[in-house]
């Protein structure tokens, strides 16, 4: 296989409210002495026979230049690695042939603008410059030893003993303590009726102790990998606010395939503290509100496979499942009192839940009509030698990152060392 590293990296502020669908969950400050991503690509220095990694630069479309000099700087700092650098001036140029691949194609389905869509642009990216397979790493995650590559390609594209492929499948992550479990040692009332923690870790718990690869109900975006075979066919939904790894391995499914867990590939995930948690949770009502909806509008299909709650016991079943808007309502009232998120948390209680409810029914259906053009975009991008020539030129080379790090070390230092943060938390 000719794999891929995808990095997407989050840079500059944010272009919508915290409230608004999509906001992201942090970016990177381009002042930050030591960015996650220059962790992370110094942990992928230890990987023998590293292959080509595309980062994805996410920033707003006026912060364009500055970013990339910030990306190239870091990079400079890591001579050794094949890095190949995608920002807005080269996604422009991707949605332009697709407009013309697939002129039925609404909105920004691939583009660097939503998590879903970014991921789209990581499998667009990885198509047009020939690659079968692609790993995704979050800027926010480190490689924990040499054998990061061998434990992400083991088992791809082959057969299980029952005769199934292996054409997606998920790592997992440990924490800052090493442990991969969610930490259940902070519940208090107002998480309640939110937390997946206890549901999460009595399937992580199962996973853990069975055969090496088992059929998933897990996907770790940041230590996760496709083969073409899988993502040529099926897309990411652009159109979900946040967990579109998780969401994949609904729309897998719903195509008649399968995510594969493999419980000997891990990452450390190191991401920053986040001081407000009400703007996490209201996306995540967006989130599972939209779930609800768009499952709904798939089972209805016949040409999809149903996917039911009960097929995604323990987790994350009870989340796509009746009794959502009472987590909500519950958790809202909960947190506006025990916590110091007051107004924002009864901003979700009194406008939140409509304004997602109000997303879902606009919304559910379209990710469903996008897949149905989804083959047809990457067979028209794969290998396209007009944008592969593109994508190439922000291939920062060797020999060039070497010359120029001695120049720009003198002046401004590589960033370095860890970032310390804490596990994610169920907001």
């Amino acid at each position: 296989m000719n794999p891929a590293i995808v990095i997407p990296s989050y840079w500059a502020g944010q272009e919508a409210d915290a409230f608004a669908p999509g906001h992201y969950d942090h970016t990177t400050d381009p002042e930050a002495l030591a960015p996650e991503l220059d962790t992370c690509l110094g942990s992928l220095e230890q990987v023998p026979n590293i292959p080509r990694i595309i980062i994805l630069v996410v920033c707003p479309t006026q912060a364009t230049d500055g970013v990339r000099q910030q990306v190239e700087s870091i990079c400079r700092a890591h001579a050794q690695l094949p890095l190949t650098i995608v920002t807005n001036a080269e996604a422009s140029r991707v949605q332009e042939r697709i407009g013309r691949i697939a002129p039925e194609v609404r909105d920004e389905p691939v583009s660097l603008r939503g998590y879903g869509a970014i991921r789209n642009m990581g499998l667009a990216a990885a198509a047009i410059l020939g690659h079968d397979a692609v790993v995704f790493m979050d800027d926010d995650e480190v490689a924990l030893s040499d054998k990061y590559l061998v434990q992400a390609m083991h088992g791809l594209n082959q057969l299980t003993r029952q005769g199934l492929p292996i054409l997606a499948k998920s790592g997992y992550f440990y924490d800052r303590s090493g442990s991969p479990f969610a930490d259940t040692s902070r519940a208090c009332l107002s998480d309640r009726w939110w937390t997946k923690r206890e549901q999460f870790n009595k399937w992580m718990k199962r996973a853990l102790a069975t055969t090496r690869i088992s059929r998933s109900n897990y996907v770790c975006g940041g230590c996760m990998a496709l083969h073409a075979r899988a993502f040529t066919r099926v897309a990411f939904d652009p159109y979900i606010t946040r967990g579109e790894d998780m969401d994949y391995l609904f729309n897998m499914r719903m195509n008649g395939l399968d995510v594969w867990f493999d419980n000997e590939w891990v990452v450390r995930h190191l991401p920053p503290k986040q001081n407000d948690v009400a703007p996490r949770f209201q996306q995540n009502v967006y989130r599972w509100v939209y779930e609800r909806a768009k499952l709904a509008f798939a089972n209805a299909q016949i040409d999809l496979h149903q996917v039911t709650p009960d097929s995604l016991m323990p987790y994350p079943g009870p989340w796509i499942s009746e009794g959502l808007e009472g987590k909500v309502v519950k958790t809202a009232l909960a947190r506006a009192v025990c916590t110091h998120e007051h107004l924002a948390y009864l901003r979700v209680l009194l406008r939140g839940r409509a304004e997602a409810r109000r997303y879902a029914e606009e919304n559910c259906d379209k990710y469903v009509r996008f897949q149905n053009f989804w083959p047809a975009v990457m067979a028209g991008l794969w290998c396209d030698k007009e944008l592969a020539q593109l994508l190439e030129r922000g291939t920062v080379k060797a020999d060039r990152m070497a010359a120029a790090a001695g120049d720009a070390g003198a002046a401004q230092g590589a960033a370095a060392g860890p970032v310390a943060g804490a596990q994610k938390e169920d907001a």
